[in-house]
């Protein structure tokens, strides 16, 4: 895998755009967007895939509108589900390697504990139901795979729940945020530093590989646990320095009043014993990464 052509997709996304700079050390990037790269459209991604003829696919693209996947049920399908399973059916054909996102929406969130790799899956709504789909085409086509799930994820490009909280605490005096979701907020930069970590040492001869494949899905988040107003609540005391006006007071709720068109889990929390086990990757805690993003200037309001 010595400096290897990387086809990578949904470059402009959060995750996207960090690891074209994270994957620049280990090959030649293809970057493609959504227009060089429709998922949507089954015969122009293999025919895309054919080609570039990658040795590695990385591919955080995907359907992320939770709620509109509801009734865009058959969009979501063809992009969390179809499009992964053709990029792995090309992989095979090539011999590549294929990394893809997952997300711990596949999972109900029941219990307290945190998740683990093989526990059972149980997706709560259309988007987890069409992103399991993905991880099982992946699985079932025999390639050589990663599979990260991770949750919350949040960074300076997209819609996530740091940029819209920092807008909507200048204009509004008081928000009511949801107190019963628990999981690890994830900066993408992390994500993409980890992944390219972990390809790199897939590809070192001193990896530790050789004799046993590190191929399968790993849990992939910053440590740490809180809930979406705990999360609120660590930007906006980090975010009130040099505020010439108080920023909005934040009030806990239930989900129960804060109803959505697709239901979330209670319990996002994912174990990451596997992928620290494996690769010696712990990814740091959700507050120093939080506190990193926004003296980095990459989260901008």
């Amino acid at each position: 895998m010595s400096r290897s052509r990387i086809l990578l997709t949904g470059a402009n996304g959060q995750v996207g755009w960090e690891l074209r700079r994270t994957l620049a050390c280990l090959g030649e990037v293809v970057a493609l967007d959504s227009k060089a790269m429709n998922l949507a459209d089954a015969a122009a991604v293999r025919k895309t895939v054919r080609e570039i003829a990658p040795a590695i696919i990385v591919n955080p693209a995907a359907y992320t509108a939770v709620d509109k996947a509801e009734s865009e049920a058959e969009l979501a399908h063809a992009v969390n589900a179809i499009a992964p399973g053709i990029f792995a059916e090309e992989a095979e054909t090539l011999d590549a390697l294929l990394v893809h996102y997952s997300t711990d929406y596949v999972f109900n969130g029941s219990g307290g504990e945190p998740w683990r790799e093989d526990d059972r899956c149980d997706p709560l709504n259309v988007y987890g139901a069409t992103k399991l789909e993905g991880e099982r085409a992946i699985q079932a086509s025999g390639c050589r795979h990663l599979i990260f799930r991770t949750s919350w994820v949040y960074g300076a490009r997209g819609s996530n729940f740091l940029l819209t909280m920092r807008r909507l605490m200048r204009e509004r005096p008081e928000l009511k945020i949801v107190a019963d979701q628990t999981g690890a907020p994830t900066w993408c930069r992390d994500l993409a530093e980890a992944t390219a970590l972990a390809l790199g040492q897939i590809a070192s001869p001193a990896g530790g590989f050789a004799g046993a494949e590190p191929w399968g899905v790993y849990h992939m988040t910053n440590a740490g646990e809180t809930s979406w107003h705990g999360f609120a609540e660590a930007i906006r005391a980090l975010d009130a320095s040099g505020e010439k006006r108080a920023l909005a007071r934040l009030h806990p709720i239930p989900s129960s009043e804060y109803p959505t068109p697709a239901r979330r889990p209670l319990n996002s929390r994912l174990d990451n014993g596997k992928l620290s086990k494996t690769f010696g990757l712990r990814l740091q805690d959700w507050h120093t990464a939080l506190a990193l993003c926004l003296e980095a200037g990459n989260a901008q309001a």
